[in-house]
């Protein structure tokens, strides 16, 4: 089945090693229209790069869905880099913190939903719901979160605005429109989902995007519509037509609305009966109050708190009916048909499900988690009955929504190779790197591996746990640590970097803390810091602003670190989750991206997950090496180009900050150099001044800038502008950090 040329592939590469065979295997098994297919693709092997063959010869739309939003973030940025012309896009959940509603009967403690949004997520997330409507040659990378409620595509898609050239509009009318889509009326700097209106001018942000539209009415009359830098002023292009789609994904019009209401009061009516016949005076009063405010801020504004709640009834959408979700946006048609009114037809989309033995089991395990929470506060008269279908998919629902889908995994478990009409393997690197070698040593330091408990259990998790209130004091133990210590002092030396992964978060922090003690560069990474951090810390390590990484799980699947040469286990001997044969498979991977890798396993006994884990790993070495023999191939260490998708996510006010400061500094170097600035109180200090050189000059100048923005900022607070006080504080922050060192 030939494909029109949808996506077009740039990288400096061709399929080596096992590649090609995988990207024709599955693109064989796509065009025969096998729905669900498996590729076990060794670590390092380039899967994501097979991937994106495949997509460029199928040419549909894809969902990439990842376990983690640092996976996630990573894999965005790969496809990028491989599809430069297409939209590329990153659609995680938008909190940075979220403590959902909940209620604990035993206690009779009420939890009131507590979340901090990130705005430039939520962007991105809009960013991405427009991109899969108007355009065919898409990737949608998400983490586990596509499969929430989102809104439906139908009402998202009707009350767009398309503002063309030369139509008919008045500037007022405009301005009623936006505000009934949810955008914001500013008269300060203008933000995504907001708008302005200067003169016979409106400003527009759209929701997705960091330029601004400016619309020029003239006669009643769009006169021009024009793109341009909100920082700069910069025209940076003009425009025939425009749309400007809704800021919210929950969308409904007044009609809609007036019959959700009614349905609302029926539902509320009805439940209050319940609770009376139950004799639950309590539960009923507290619905009705609630419920009726609801009811009051959603006629007035047409939202209130929590109004997610009430989605099932906006929708339309009958008791128990699935919600509609990210995938609810993917085509259903082929070809596309893009925009408005179109029938959406049978899926018309590719899936990948990255790390498969960790996202399917999430994408299972999400629903029935949420509708335990749910029920309690529908039995307590917190919520109506129909909040119960805010909810996520259930993987029966999941699966029903996608169509054709390939697993990727480098262990892939017995549920993937169970469904799936096709395993593909891919174990041969384009590189010839093969899988590291695998050392076992004792934890203690002097016990030997026996097939018994070990007798000394130094820095294990148990350690940890018996000394709650204090660290473990790492210096005195002569075993794991100390040795690990040692190879890694020997690894640093040779220019590469170090991982080693505990069992616990305490463990992590202590170890760190103790490496930096003996000056060994190190930072730990836990679920406790925050994404767009977590990113900035492994663009760090590859960078080598520092050399180790200490981790408890979190470094495992898909991190691509050819830096790496020696991973160290600690406590490999505690069999668990942390400790099983996948998760060990998983943390030794991770260093078959360097010619050098090598991975030490720290215990006292062989356990079952050890064996299986070093037995694998020992087969897929031996066909690797085999295949590097009869090649001829010597391995080479990967070499990739660290770049930071945190960068790409950069903030339209730090992108503000950077240019008024370049502005600024250009000002003051000219100021500098052609006023009096530049002359001293004595003819001597005149002199020096004048054979600075640029460095030294550039201090005295940030020096001179800082002090201002100090007065200004101080100045600020005065008059309590604290918005301005704030932006000078950051450009001030980031002056310090320009500001050469003082010598």
């Amino acid at each position: 089945m030939k494909q029109n040329k949808v996506f077009t592939l740039k990288s400096e590469y061709k399929p080596a090693g096992d590649q090609p065979g995988a990207i024709l295997e599955l693109v064989d098994g796509l065009n025969k229209g096998l729905k669900k297919q498996t590729l076990l693709g060794a670590t390092g092997t380039g899967k994501t790069y097979t991937i994106a063959n495949v997509i460029e010869q199928i040419g549909k739309p894809t969902l990439v869905i990842a376990h983690n939003k640092t996976l996630a973030a990573q894999l965005a940025q790969e496809f990028r880099e491989f599809f430069p012309d297409a939209a590329v896009h990153y659609f995680v959940s938008y909190y940075d913190y979220y403590q959902p509603e909940a209620y604990m009967p035993v206690t009779d403690t009420y939890i009131e939903k507590d979340a901090q949004i990130n705005k430039e997520i939520d962007r991105l997330r809009h960013a991405s719901t427009q991109a899969v409507l108007t355009r065919r040659d898409v990737i949608i990378v998400a983490s586990v979160s596509c499969i929430y409620g989102l809104g439906s595509p139908v009402e998202y898609e009707k009350v767009n605005l398309k503002l063309q050239k030369g139509m008919k509009q008045d500037r007022m009318e405009l301005m009623k429109r936006l505000i009934n889509v949810h955008f914001e009326r500013t008269n300060a700097d203008i933000s995504p989902g907001q708008f302005r209106s200067i003169g016979a001018k409106v400003e527009v942000m759209p929701v997705s995007e960091t330029f601004v539209y400016q619309i020029e009415f003239v006669g009643g009359k769009i006169d021009k519509i024009l793109k341009v830098d909100p920082v700069t002023s910069v025209i940076l292009n003009e425009e025939d037509s425009i749309f400007l789609f809704p800021t919210k994904h929950f969308i409904t019009d007044k009609d809609q609305k007036d019959k959700a209401i009614k349905l609302i009061k029926t539902e509320l009516a009805s439940q209050l009966k319940f609770f009376e016949k139950e004799g639950k005076v309590l539960e009923a009063e507290r619905l009705k109050r609630r419920t009726n405010y609801d009811l009051a801020m959603i006629r007035e504004v047409g939202y209130c708190n929590g109004i997610e709640n009430y989605s099932r009834l906006f929708s339309g959408k009958k008791a128990g009916e699935p919600p509609e979700t990210l995938l609810s946006y993917f085509p259903r048609t082929s070809p596309l048909t893009p925009l408005l009114g179109k029938e959406r037809g049978n899926t018309d989309f590719l899936t990948i499900i990255d790390e498969s033995h960790v996202t399917l089991p999430q994408l299972g395990g999400m629903y029935s988690a949420d509708a335990s929470r749910k029920q309690t506060l529908v039995d307590f008269g917190f919520r109506l009955p129909s909040a119960k279908d805010n909810r996520p998919l259930k993987y029966e629902e999941f699966d029903e929504r996608v169509w054709q889908t390939i697993y990727v995994s480098a262990t892939p478990s017995d549920r993937e190779k169970g469904i799936s009409d096709k395993i593909v393997e891919q174990i041969i690197r384009p590189t010839g790197l093969v899988d590291p070698e695998v050392i076992v040593k004792p934890v203690s330091g002097t016990t030997k591996i026996k097939p018994f408990a070990r007798s000394s259990d130094l820095l294990s998790a148990e350690a940890v746990s018996a000394r709650p209130s204090q660290k473990v004091p790492f210096s005195s133990y002569p075993g794991q640590v100390q040795d690990f210590i040692l190879e890694t002092e020997k690894t640093i030396k040779k220019g590469f970097r170090v991982i080693a992964t505990t069992l616990t978060k305490r463990m992590a922090e202590d170890l760190t803390t103790y490496l930096k003690e003996r000056n060994i560069k190190a930072e730990y990474l836990h679920s406790e810091i925050k994404t767009i951090e977590r990113i900035q810390i492994l663009t760090q390590f590859r960078k080598g602003d520092f050399d180790v990484i200490v981790g408890v799980n979190l470094l495992r699947e898909g991190l691509d670190l050819p830096e790496v040469a020696l991973i160290g286990i600690l406590d490999a001997d505690k069999e668990g989750f942390l400790r099983s044969e996948t998760s060990l498979i998983q943390t030794i991977g991770r260093a078959a991206r360097n010619a050098e890798g090598r991975v030490i396993l720290y215990a006292d006994k062989m356990t079952g997950s050890m064996e299986r884990a070093i037995d694998e790993t020992t087969r897929r070495r031996n066909i690797q090496i085999a295949y590097n023999k009869k090649h001829k191939i010597t391995p080479k260490t990967i070499i990739k180009k660290i770049s930071d998708i945190a960068e790409q996510l950069e903030s339209k006010h730090a992108k503000a900050v950077n240019a008024e400061l370049d502005l600024d500094i250009e000002l003051f170097k000219k100021t500098f150099i052609k006023d009096k600035s530049n002359r001293g109180k004595t003819e001597s200090q005149t002199i020096k001044n004048s054979l600075l050189s640029d460095s030294d000059r550039d201090k005295i100048v940030y020096e001179k800038i800082i002090k201002l923005k100090e007065k200004n900022m101080n100045q600020a607070v005065k008059t309590l502008d604290f918005e301005t006080a704030a932006i000078l504080r950051d450009e001030i922050g980031v002056l310090r950090e320009r500001m050469v060192p003082k010598s």
